[in-house]
């Protein structure tokens, strides 16, 4: 292992600093666990780590330099994570104009989101979102030496994907827990409304973003 402890446990705590910043997958783990509970609220959140561990590989091996230096590809992955975004902040708007309490995708009152589902939505949110390979790109270099090998990468992925998923799962954790009081119709109607406005912003600045 190339990188020390010590840059293990700083490289940790910059991603803690990243993981606590206001984004789409908060919000998206925030609704999750809101609507269908804490199960698949933290299903998202590992779906979200899963999405982390891919940036963080594909940055420590050359994979994302190569995406960002493409205008073509890096212009293909922002507007396929923009057109996901707001997409999920249309369903959420929809589902706040029926009454509150569905799914992203589902009428309210009816909640059929699977934990595959839930994964599924916190991975593409992540994966999705070219603003991670530029984070990876321009973070990873600076704690991993110029012959670190993949195991040294693997390591430093590991530790970014448990740092987020803490958080999340954190976060899934007490808005499941405070569940009760945001059963209430109003509570689910403002959720909605806010989460999904918040997604369909999200979208929009990630579209127009120029990195």
């Amino acid at each position: 292992m190339t990188a020390t402890t010590g840059g293990v446990i700083a490289f940790a705590a910059v991603m803690a600093v990243g993981a606590l910043s206001p984004g789409p997958d908060f919000a998206i783990v925030v609704r999750r666990a809101a609507v269908s509970g804490r199960a698949r609220g933290m299903a998202t959140a590992a779906g979200i780590a899963a999405g982390v561990f891919v940036w963080a590989v594909a940055a420590a091996t050359g994979v994302a330099a190569l995406l960002a230096a493409s205008a073509f590809v890096f212009t293909a992955v922002k507007v396929v994570g923009a057109a996901y975004l707001a997409w999920l902040g249309v369903r959420a708007v929809v589902a706040a104009a029926r009454g509150g309490g569905g799914t992203l995708g589902e009428p309210a009152g009816r909640d059929d989101t699977t934990l595959p589902a839930a994964f599924r939505q916190g991975l593409l949110c992540n994966v999705l979102n070219p603003k991670a390979a530029v984070f990876f790109v321009a973070l990873m270099p600076q704690f991993l030496d110029p012959d670190a090998g993949v195991v040294d990468a693997v390591v430093l992925a590991a530790v970014a994907a448990a740092v987020a998923l803490l958080w999340f799962l954190g976060v899934a954790n007490l808005v499941a827990a405070m569940r009760r009081l945001l059963d209430r119709p109003r509570v689910r109607r403002a959720i909605d409304a806010v989460t999904g406005v918040a997604l369909i912003g999200l979208g929009v600045r990630l579209a127009a973003a120029r990195f």
